[in-house]
Protein backbone atom coordinates (compact mmCIF):
# COMPACT_ATOMS: atom_id res chain seq x y z
CA UNK A 1 0.00 0.00 0.00
CA UNK A 2 2.75 2.45 0.92
CA UNK A 3 4.83 1.63 -2.17
CA UNK A 4 1.88 2.18 -4.51
CA UNK A 5 1.04 5.43 -2.77
CA UNK A 6 4.59 6.71 -2.95
CA UNK A 7 4.71 6.08 -6.70
CA UNK A 8 1.96 8.67 -7.25
CA UNK A 9 2.99 11.13 -4.52
CA UNK A 10 0.36 10.11 -1.96
CA UNK A 11 2.11 10.75 1.32
CA UNK A 12 -0.29 9.15 3.81
CA UNK A 13 -2.91 6.41 3.63
CA UNK A 14 -5.44 5.76 6.41
CA UNK A 15 -6.05 2.02 6.50
CA UNK A 16 -8.28 -0.57 8.10
CA UNK A 17 -7.40 -4.28 8.03
CA UNK A 18 -9.14 -6.55 5.52
CA UNK A 19 -8.70 -9.28 8.11
CA UNK A 20 -11.20 -7.39 10.26
CA UNK A 21 -13.80 -7.26 7.47
CA UNK A 22 -13.58 -10.44 5.41
CA UNK A 23 -14.82 -13.11 4.93
CA UNK A 24 -18.26 -11.56 5.09
CA UNK A 25 -20.03 -12.17 8.37
CA UNK A 26 -17.12 -14.19 9.78
CA UNK A 27 -14.18 -11.83 10.24
CA UNK A 28 -12.76 -10.87 13.63
CA UNK A 29 -12.53 -7.09 13.82
CA UNK A 30 -10.58 -7.40 17.07
CA UNK A 31 -7.90 -9.55 15.49
CA UNK A 32 -7.70 -7.27 12.48
CA UNK A 33 -7.41 -4.17 14.63
CA UNK A 34 -4.61 -5.69 16.68
CA UNK A 35 -2.66 -6.70 13.60
CA UNK A 36 -3.16 -3.33 11.93
CA UNK A 37 -2.11 -1.44 15.04
CA UNK A 38 1.24 -3.21 15.04
CA UNK A 39 1.82 -2.72 11.32
CA UNK A 40 0.76 0.93 11.28
CA UNK A 41 2.90 1.80 14.30
CA UNK A 42 5.94 0.41 12.50
CA UNK A 43 5.23 1.84 9.03
CA UNK A 44 5.80 5.41 7.89
CA UNK A 45 3.03 6.58 5.59
CA UNK A 46 0.17 4.77 7.34
CA UNK A 47 -2.51 5.87 9.79
CA UNK A 48 -5.29 3.66 11.14
CA UNK A 49 -9.07 3.41 11.29
CA UNK A 50 -10.23 1.32 14.25
CA UNK A 51 -13.00 -1.01 13.10
CA UNK A 52 -16.05 -1.15 15.37
CA UNK A 53 -18.50 -4.00 14.88
CA UNK A 54 -21.58 -3.90 17.14
CA UNK A 55 -21.95 -7.67 16.77
CA UNK A 56 -18.47 -7.97 18.29
CA UNK A 57 -19.04 -5.85 21.43
CA UNK A 58 -15.43 -5.97 22.59
CA UNK A 59 -14.50 -3.76 19.63
CA UNK A 60 -15.94 -0.75 21.47
CA UNK A 61 -13.43 -1.02 24.30
CA UNK A 62 -10.64 -1.89 21.89
CA UNK A 63 -11.39 1.12 19.69
CA UNK A 64 -11.46 3.41 22.72
CA UNK A 65 -7.94 2.26 23.55
CA UNK A 66 -6.72 2.52 19.96
CA UNK A 67 -8.05 6.06 19.63
CA UNK A 68 -5.59 7.08 22.36
CA UNK A 69 -2.72 6.08 20.10
CA UNK A 70 -1.22 8.84 17.92
CA UNK A 71 -1.68 6.99 14.62
CA UNK A 72 -5.33 5.97 15.07
CA UNK A 73 -7.44 8.79 13.65
CA UNK A 74 -11.04 7.54 13.68
CA UNK A 75 -13.38 4.58 13.48
CA UNK A 76 -14.53 2.46 10.54
CA UNK A 77 -18.02 0.96 10.21
CA UNK A 78 -18.82 -1.68 7.61
CA UNK A 79 -22.40 -2.92 8.03
CA UNK A 80 -22.20 -4.87 4.77
CA UNK A 81 -19.23 -7.06 5.64
CA UNK A 82 -20.34 -7.45 9.25
CA UNK A 83 -23.94 -8.07 8.21
CA UNK A 84 -26.06 -5.72 10.32
CA UNK A 85 -28.47 -2.92 9.32
CA UNK A 86 -27.03 0.41 10.41
CA UNK A 87 -30.50 1.54 11.47
CA UNK A 88 -30.50 -1.13 14.20
CA UNK A 89 -27.16 -0.15 15.75
CA UNK A 90 -26.53 3.42 14.66
CA UNK A 91 -27.39 5.13 17.93
CA UNK A 92 -24.86 3.22 20.00
CA UNK A 93 -22.20 3.42 17.29
CA UNK A 94 -22.54 7.14 16.77
CA UNK A 95 -22.88 7.90 20.47
CA UNK A 96 -19.59 6.06 20.97
CA UNK A 97 -17.97 8.09 18.19
CA UNK A 98 -19.35 11.34 19.59
CA UNK A 99 -18.06 10.55 23.06
CA UNK A 100 -14.57 10.14 21.60
CA UNK A 101 -14.78 13.03 19.08
CA UNK A 102 -13.90 10.47 16.40
CA UNK A 103 -14.14 10.95 12.67
CA UNK A 104 -16.28 8.11 11.27
CA UNK A 105 -15.69 6.40 7.92
CA UNK A 106 -18.61 4.25 6.80
CA UNK A 107 -19.02 1.88 3.90
CA UNK A 108 -22.03 3.15 1.97
CA UNK A 109 -24.14 2.19 -1.00
CA UNK A 110 -25.46 -1.30 -0.28
CA UNK A 111 -28.60 -2.72 1.40
CA UNK A 112 -27.28 -2.70 4.99
CA UNK A 113 -25.67 0.69 4.52
CA UNK A 114 -27.60 3.01 2.20
CA UNK A 115 -26.07 6.50 2.52
CA UNK A 116 -29.35 8.08 3.66
CA UNK A 117 -29.54 5.64 6.58
CA UNK A 118 -26.54 7.30 8.22
CA UNK A 119 -27.95 10.82 8.06
CA UNK A 120 -30.25 10.70 11.12
CA UNK A 121 -27.27 9.72 13.24
CA UNK A 122 -24.98 12.33 11.70
CA UNK A 123 -27.66 14.93 12.41
CA UNK A 124 -28.16 13.73 15.99
CA UNK A 125 -24.44 13.60 16.82
CA UNK A 126 -23.30 16.73 15.06
CA UNK A 127 -19.96 17.09 16.86
CA UNK A 128 -18.48 14.35 14.66
CA UNK A 129 -17.61 14.22 10.97
CA UNK A 130 -18.95 11.33 8.88
CA UNK A 131 -17.41 10.21 5.60
CA UNK A 132 -19.72 8.21 3.34
CA UNK A 133 -17.19 6.12 1.45
CA UNK A 134 -17.43 5.20 -2.22
CA UNK A 135 -18.81 8.11 -4.23
CA UNK A 136 -21.08 6.68 -6.92
CA UNK A 137 -21.65 3.29 -5.28
CA UNK A 138 -25.36 2.63 -5.35
CA UNK A 139 -25.87 -1.07 -4.98
CA UNK A 140 -23.62 -2.30 -7.75
CA UNK A 141 -22.70 -1.43 -11.32
CA UNK A 142 -26.30 -0.72 -12.35
CA UNK A 143 -27.23 1.17 -9.19
CA UNK A 144 -27.85 4.85 -8.56
CA UNK A 145 -24.53 6.78 -8.50
CA UNK A 146 -26.09 9.81 -6.80
CA UNK A 147 -26.84 8.30 -3.37
CA UNK A 148 -23.84 9.66 -1.47
CA UNK A 149 -24.34 13.14 -2.91
CA UNK A 150 -28.03 13.11 -2.03
CA UNK A 151 -27.22 12.10 1.53
CA UNK A 152 -24.67 14.90 1.93
CA UNK A 153 -27.32 17.34 0.69
CA UNK A 154 -29.85 16.02 3.20
CA UNK A 155 -27.57 16.41 6.22
CA UNK A 156 -28.38 19.34 8.47
CA UNK A 157 -25.08 20.36 10.02
CA UNK A 158 -22.46 20.21 7.27
CA UNK A 159 -20.66 17.33 8.97
CA UNK A 160 -21.15 14.72 6.23
CA UNK A 161 -18.67 14.09 3.42
CA UNK A 162 -18.04 11.49 0.73
CA UNK A 163 -14.84 10.14 -0.80
CA UNK A 164 -13.61 8.94 -4.17
CA UNK A 165 -12.86 5.34 -3.14
CA UNK A 166 -15.01 3.52 -5.68
CA UNK A 167 -14.81 2.23 -9.23
CA UNK A 168 -17.93 4.26 -10.08
CA UNK A 169 -16.16 7.51 -9.18
CA UNK A 170 -13.75 7.09 -12.09
CA UNK A 171 -16.55 7.17 -14.67
CA UNK A 172 -16.63 10.26 -16.88
CA UNK A 173 -18.53 13.10 -15.28
CA UNK A 174 -19.31 11.54 -11.88
CA UNK A 175 -16.70 13.46 -9.88
CA UNK A 176 -17.35 16.70 -11.74
CA UNK A 177 -21.10 16.36 -11.19
CA UNK A 178 -20.58 15.68 -7.47
CA UNK A 179 -18.43 18.80 -7.10
CA UNK A 180 -21.10 20.87 -8.85
CA UNK A 181 -23.77 19.49 -6.49
CA UNK A 182 -22.06 19.60 -3.08
CA UNK A 183 -18.78 21.43 -3.59
CA UNK A 184 -15.22 20.14 -3.55
CA UNK A 185 -15.04 20.84 0.19
CA UNK A 186 -17.35 17.85 0.81
CA UNK A 187 -15.27 15.31 -1.11
CA UNK A 188 -12.09 13.60 0.08
CA UNK A 189 -9.59 11.58 -1.90
CA UNK A 190 -9.87 7.86 -1.23
CA UNK A 191 -8.50 4.81 -3.00
CA UNK A 192 -9.94 1.61 -1.46
CA UNK A 193 -6.47 0.17 -2.03
CA UNK A 194 -5.38 -2.62 -2.22
CA UNK A 195 -8.74 -3.56 -3.73
CA UNK A 196 -8.20 -0.81 -6.32
CA UNK A 197 -4.97 0.66 -7.62
CA UNK A 198 -3.91 3.94 -6.02
CA UNK A 199 -2.60 5.38 -9.28
CA UNK A 200 -5.97 4.88 -10.97
CA UNK A 201 -7.77 6.87 -8.28
CA UNK A 202 -5.11 9.58 -8.14
CA UNK A 203 -5.03 10.27 -11.88
CA UNK A 204 -8.85 10.49 -11.97
CA UNK A 205 -8.63 13.51 -9.68
CA UNK A 206 -5.52 14.96 -11.32
CA UNK A 207 -7.15 14.86 -14.76
CA UNK A 208 -10.66 15.85 -13.67
CA UNK A 209 -12.33 18.73 -15.49
CA UNK A 210 -12.04 20.89 -12.39
CA UNK A 211 -10.03 23.98 -11.41
CA UNK A 212 -6.76 23.19 -9.66
CA UNK A 213 -7.89 24.65 -6.29
CA UNK A 214 -10.81 22.19 -6.24
CA UNK A 215 -8.49 19.28 -6.98
CA UNK A 216 -6.25 20.38 -4.11
CA UNK A 217 -9.30 20.54 -1.86
CA UNK A 218 -10.12 16.92 -2.65
CA UNK A 219 -6.57 15.60 -2.55
CA UNK A 220 -5.27 17.47 0.51
CA UNK A 221 -6.99 20.44 2.07
CA UNK A 222 -10.16 18.72 3.27
CA UNK A 223 -8.14 16.07 5.11
CA UNK A 224 -6.02 18.76 6.76
CA UNK A 225 -9.18 20.45 8.03
CA UNK A 226 -10.66 17.20 9.40
CA UNK A 227 -7.45 16.30 11.21
CA UNK A 228 -4.30 18.47 11.15
CA UNK A 229 -1.36 19.25 8.92
CA UNK A 230 1.00 18.28 11.73
CA UNK A 231 -0.51 14.79 11.90
CA UNK A 232 0.12 14.15 8.22
CA UNK A 233 3.57 15.73 8.16
CA UNK A 234 4.61 13.54 11.08
CA UNK A 235 3.49 10.37 9.30
CA UNK A 236 4.21 11.15 5.64
CA UNK A 237 6.19 8.70 3.52
CA UNK A 238 7.27 11.12 0.79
Amino acid sequence: VVARAREVNVATTIVSPLRGLMPRGEASACEGNREASEVVAATTGLLQWAIVNPLEPETYEQAAELLQQPKCVGIKLHPEEHQYPVADHGDRLFEFAANHDAVVLVHSGDPYSWPKDFIPFADRYDNISVILAHLGNGGGAQGDPSLQVQAVQESQHGNVFTDTSSSRSILPGVLEWAVAEIGAEKILFGTDTPLYHTAMQRIRVDKADLPQPQKERILRENALELWSEELFERNASC
